[in-house]
């Protein structure tokens, strides 16, 4: 969740300053080619890539076309940035499952089903409602959104499908190893038309090298943290730090950029977002979960009983949770930003002009 939304944030960041997007995908992508390529030799972290025997027909059928939409969806959600907030973004994003069940319904993979059909229009509204809330929306950014939402609905359902048909699978991190050196060829050939001509080593200077070394180290790290919490955890954890991680997004995005939410966009992602949850876990795994955190919640706050060990816990977690809420509320109602963000019309639902963020 960390390093996700840091990249995430990073990323907004390097592009705002340089405001190259291609070109920076394709420096991340040229980084991750040379460390797979050194944890390969000096790591047992890439082992499995020893199970997949990539010969010249495997590499044509399922490495490229996966490469090239892996592509395509990275460069779409970089250049996304130019024209939509943060928050809008991740309120589009919420969309990612129905393009998903969609593709996986052309492919054949999944037979449709009314219930989660009923599902994916719970969905569909919440974003459509959070899209009429926002108050500097751009026709471009949008559909840049989307086309880069299909990408990666296409590449996940085209994973599945040639993947597991040759009895192969891939961990995020051996995915890299062979998607990369693909994916950054892509690009640079992509920016040598479109953004190389106008490129100039200041904006790389404007940003700072050591800057660039770390945005992209940040991003590969992200790639291994990845394998290590499918290792160690499960798809119902992902599942959950995934939403709660857009959520803190959201929040980061209203504190560093003063982004305006309405309360429409308000109503409309709680309504993708509920959605979104009843559709990932289900309802028989959100009622366990429900009962299993009233009870840790019962237990909490239990005035018999327990340990002096969870007792010390316990204030920690209370004083962390009030530390929190007092840095969130000073820096709403001291900070020039946070006095400037509370003095908007954003909670108002009051709509305003169209033109593209930043």
């Amino acid at each position: 969740m960390f390093f996700s939304n840091v990249t995430i944030i990073f990323n907004k960041w390097l592009i705002d300053t340089a405001g190259f997007t291609i070109l920076l995908t394709c420096w991340h992508l040229v980084y991750a080619t040379i460390a797979t390529q050194i944890l390969a030799r000096t790591t047992t972290l890439l082992d499995s890539r020893r199970n997949f025997p990539v010969t010249g027909r495997l590499y044509l059928r399922t490495i490229l076309p996966i490469g090239l939409l892996y592509s395509g969806s990275l460069i779409c959600s970089n250049v996304v940035y130019l024209y939509l907030s943060v928050s809008f973004i991740q309120m589009l994003k919420a969309a990612s499952p129905v393009a998903v069940l969609f593709a996986s319904w052309s492919w054949g993979v999944a037979e449709p089903n009314l219930a989660k059909f009923i599902n994916v229009l719970v969905i569909v509204f919440g974003v459509a409602v959070s899209s009429f809330g926002e108050i500097q929306f751009s026709w471009t950014g949008f559909f840049f959104q989307i086309g880069g939402t299909c990408f990666e609905a296409v590449r996940v359902v085209m994973i599945q499908v040639m993947l597991s048909g040759e009895g192969l699978n891939m961990d995020p991190l051996v995915s890299l190893y062979y998607y990369a050196p693909v994916c950054a060829v892509m690009n640079f050939l992509i920016a040598l038309v479109s953004e190389l001509p106008k490129f100039h080593w200041e904006d790389a200077a404007r940003a700072g090298f050591g800057m660039l070394f770390l945005n992209a180290s940040i991003a590969f790290i992200l790639n291994v943290a990845s394998v290590f919490l499918i290792g160690k955890t499960s798809g119902l954890v992902m599942t959950l730090t995934g939403i709660f991680k857009s959520i803190l997004l959201v929040v980061a995005s209203v504190l560093i950029w003063s982004t305006q939410i309405t309360f429409l966009q308000t109503v409309g992602y709680t309504i993708a977002l509920g959605g979104l949850t009843y559709y990932s876990l289900g309802y028989d795994q959100i009622v366990s979960l429900g009962t299993t955190t009233l009870a840790w919640i019962n237990e909490f706050f239990s005035s018999n009983g327990g340990s002096g060990a969870m007792r010390s816990k316990r204030l920690i977690v209370v004083g962390l949770s009030s530390l929190v809420a007092v840095i969130v509320v000073l820096e709403l109602t001291l900070s020039e930003r946070g006095r400037r963000m509370l003095a908007t019309p954003s909670w108002q639902g009051r709509h305003g002009g169209h033109g593209d963020h930043q």
